[in-house]
């Protein structure tokens, strides 16, 4: 099959770029449960305030739906795939019928794991790019006192971009934030290609089912094959 060691190339770039997707996410929640959870001390008119590591109001869901379209990239669409494809080759397995059952319920999942890359893809950018240019009040964030920054709805790499601007009296804390901010745009951004792959697999799995179906033989092919054997068996009888 021509479109076949394309789709298990495919198959593997995928399943290595979710993993990163992944590994991104990961990484930023660990880090916002940790770091983040605390506070950042801020320089501001001759002295020194706490700011919380989070605003109040803190929009986390696009990374829950970045999370969740990886995830079906990894599990569904590149574990599920290696098995199908794996099985299809081998239909006494499962028997033929229960195979075919699979493999069309694994070319359904691939455009419904698409349409969720998708999704996330436009909703993670359109959330990103409404909060962005926003910046902190420095005089209301200092007054704050044991509560989170009130003001204005956050995505987290708006917020702590925002962070950045203020005057940090920790070196360390900038590093730190500047280091954890390239991750979270690294995920947020990694969305791009793992659409364009997402989508190449899912156009190479339809080229490769139609493929199939053009080599298959017919019912009157197999009708044909049949006939010819018999009468060659008849022939064949002495």
């Amino acid at each position: 099959m021509a479109y076949f060691p394309a789709l298990c190339i495919a198959l593997g770039v995928l399943m290595v770029d979710a993993v990163l997707e992944l590994a991104f996410i990961t990484s930023m929640v660990a880090w916002l449960h940790n770091t983040a959870s605390g506070t950042f001390a801020v320089n501001f008119n001759g002295s020194t305030f706490d700011l919380y590591g989070e605003p109040k109001h803190f929009l986390v869901d696009q990374g829950h739906s970045s999370n969740g379209a990886a995830g079906t990239a990894i599990v569904l669409i590149g574990f599920g795939g290696i098995v199908t494809l794996w099985l299809r080759s081998r239909p006494s397995i499962l028997g033929p019928r229960f195979t075919s059952l699979l493999y069309g319920i694994w070319l359904v999942i691939l455009v419904l794991g698409l349409m969720l890359t998708v999704g996330s893809l436009g909703y993670v950018f359109s959330v990103t790019n409404a909060h962005k240019g926003q910046t902190i009040d420095v005089k209301i964030a200092s007054t704050t006192g044991n509560h989170k920054y009130p003001l204005d709805t956050w995505t987290p790499q708006n917020w702590f971009a925002a962070v950045l601007k203020l005057d940090l009296a920790d070196d360390s804390q900038r590093s730190d934030i500047e280091n954890h901010l390239r991750v979270m745009r690294g995920w947020q951004y990694n969305l791009i290609p793992l659409f364009l792959v997402q989508l190449t697999t899912t156009v190479l799995a339809g080229l490769e089912f139609l493929e199939r179906r053009k080599h298959r033989p017919s019912a009157g092919e197999y009708g044909s094959v049949e006939r010819n054997s018999g009468e060659q068996k008849f022939v064949a009888t002495p």
